[in-house]
């Protein structure tokens, strides 16, 4: 059996004497982070054993760190410009289809009181409390913890972060996984942009009220940039932050809404493979922000997750042609889609929502796992794989007479 891991937010609650000590403990480290990143940018070098050939000496000596914590501020560093190089790339993709301007790496600077990654040497969660490493010494401090917290776990890693006043730790908790019980049925999950997700049960979440919250940060966004002052962009970064919790918040009240509704009809959730999804989707002028700006990706990973510590297995299929596709007799045609909301199909005369139906072919694939059968409008012909000649499914195409006129 695997095990998984999953970040848990813990609140440390410290005195005024003892946040004294945290926050400068925050500066030294971050100062020295600091030290090591024009380092590490001129000369490219972005590998932890690189960069610590190169300067452990002199930042344990400069900064007055312990041992391990000068490895962690130069490991800190190394990882933060590897994960800048790779979100880098993935965006310049998007903006290359686009037809927009790449963007290159530029030297990364470290806030005065960013996180500090700890790990079991300069850290150790017990019950109640947290033994933490800092400039004067190691310091106790109580903690609290949600209901959700796993009983059985391994910490991996911890973060120290300050925000919104306080103190937390950002705890990478390693959990054994639960065997999924292999599901006779799915419950198929299509992701849109008037709907963020839509089941085959018919369950939407509907992205109205979060489109309400987008584009009042939106217009809040222009107002500051234009007004350029100081003031206005601690204020941009502070709804940027906002922005971003709503949408955490939010995939992971859709998650947790999908995986109870398969934990409890013993079913399986099938997903559609995401990858490349902004490339190859087209959307209304409109709506292109909409799209762009929602977080699938991570609504995801929220519902893969959750699903492996629920212990329901997760299927992801191609989502080629299941919005064009008939979930009554499987047929397929673009003429099934007369509008974004409606399915009407031209073979069969079957109407329904359209993200409904997506979803119902969606969990109709994952359940007996075969390739689409489609359908070529040029040879008026037919054509079908030999796994759903075995299955009986008879995909059909009307004449292009017969489209036309409907």
């Amino acid at each position: 059996m695997g095990c998984m891991q999953s970040v848990t937010k813990l609140r440390l609650f410290a005195s005024p004497d003892e946040r004294r000590m945290l926050f400068a403990t925050m500066e030294r480290y971050n100062a020295a982070c600091n030290a090591v990143s024009p380092v590490a940018f001129s000369e490219r070098e972005f590998s932890n054993i690189g960069l610590q050939k190169r300067l452990y000496r002199h930042v344990r000596e400069t900064f007055g760190l312990s041992a391990q914590m000068t490895l962690l501020a130069i490991r800190k560093v190394a990882g933060s410009y590897r994960s800048t190089r790779e979100a880098i790339k993935e965006q310049n993709k998007v903006l290359a289809a686009l037809s927009k301007p790449r963007k290159s790496l530029t030297e990364l600077s470290f806030q005065e009181h960013g996180a500090i990654c700890y790990d079991a040497r300069v850290l150790s969660l017990g019950q109640n409390r947290v033994s933490i490493w800092t400039l004067d010494g190691r310091i106790k401090l109580r903690y609290s913890k949600p209901a959700y917290f796993p009983a059985v776990a391994t910490i991996k890693q911890t973060d120290l972060v300050y925000q919104d006043g306080a103190f937390w730790l950002y705890a990478t908790v390693e959990t054994p996984d639960v065997e999924p019980a292999e599901p006779s049925e799915y419950l198929g999950v299509d992701l849109g942009v008037v709907n963020i997700a839509t089941t085959s049960d018919g369950t939407t979440f509907s992205s109205e009220a979060t489109e309400m919250v987008r584009q009042r940060y939106g217009r809040l966004r222009g107002v500051l940039q234009k007004t350029g002052t100081r003031s206005a962009k601690r204020r941009l970064r502070k709804i940027a932050g906002r922005e971003r919790r709503f949408k955490i918040d939010t995939n992971h009240v859709i998650s947790k809404q999908i995986i109870c509704a398969a934990q409890g009809t013993k079913r399986g959730i099938a997903l559609e493979d995401l990858k490349g999804i902004l490339l190859r989707t087209t959307v209304m002028k409109g709506q292109r922000e909409r799209h762009h700006k929602w977080a699938f990706h991570q609504l995801r990973t929220f519902i893969e997750y959750k699903a492996r510590r629920a212990g329901v297995r997760v299927q992801v299929i191609s989502g080629a042609y299941t919005s064009q596709q008939c979930s009554a007799c499987r047929f397929v045609h673009p003429g099934n889609r007369p509008n974004q909301a409606a399915f009407r199909c031209l073979a069969c005369g079957h109407t329904e929502n359209a993200d409904i139906n997506a979803a119902k072919n969606i969990a109709a694939r994952a359940a007996v796992n075969r390739p689409i059968a489609v359908c070529s409008l040029d040879t008026g012909g037919e054509v079908e794989s030999q796994a759903c000649k075995e299955h009986g499914a008879t995909y059909g195409i009307m004449p292009p007479t017969s489209v036309g006129g409907s």
